[in-house]
């Protein structure tokens, strides 16, 4: 059995069946449902270019001392760990969505990625990591001569 709010004393704004919104507002307004389909882990852009690989993860509203970067055995791990400030202790709130939670991000790097040459930047709400690939994995180009 399902418990759904009913509130007989809100306007219904002359619907032919009262309560019948309830159900609908019990289920899209809950926080229990809304969590669930927020993603609280930043997007990633992966691109490649003649000699490095970039990955970008939109992260706003984070300092860059909130990121952890490590690697392990070919494994780029980016986390964040940051806790809410409790100190409105004046402000009696109905709700609070101002928060970041925990969250960890991991990449393979491919065998052709430097490992030793990894550059990492913050600005703007984007996190920017370059990763140089090895010497003989850069693309060689030359122009083929037609005989």
């Amino acid at each position: 059995m399902t418990l759904v709010k009913f509130n007989p004393a809100k306007n219904n704004n002359g619907s032919l069946l009262p309560g019948f919104s309830d159900v609908f507002d019990s289920i899209f307004n809950d926080t229990f449902f809304n969590d669930r389909m927020i993603s609280r882990v930043p997007a990633a852009n992966i691109s490649e270019s003649e000699d490095h690989f970039h990955v970008e993860l939109a992260a706003p509203g984070l300092k860059k001392e909130d990121f952890k970067l490590n690697l392990d055995r070919n494994v780029l791990n980016i986390s964040v760990e940051s806790r809410q400030e409790q100190n409105d202790q004046q402000k009696n709130y109905s709700k609070r969505e101002y928060s970041y939670a925990s969250w960890v991000r991991s990449f393979t790097l491919p065998e052709t990625a430097n490992a030793e040459q990894i550059d990492a930047t913050y600005t703007d709400g984007v996190l920017k990591i370059d990763i140089a690939k090895r010497e003989e994995a850069k693309a060689v180009r030359r122009q083929i001569e037609i005989r």
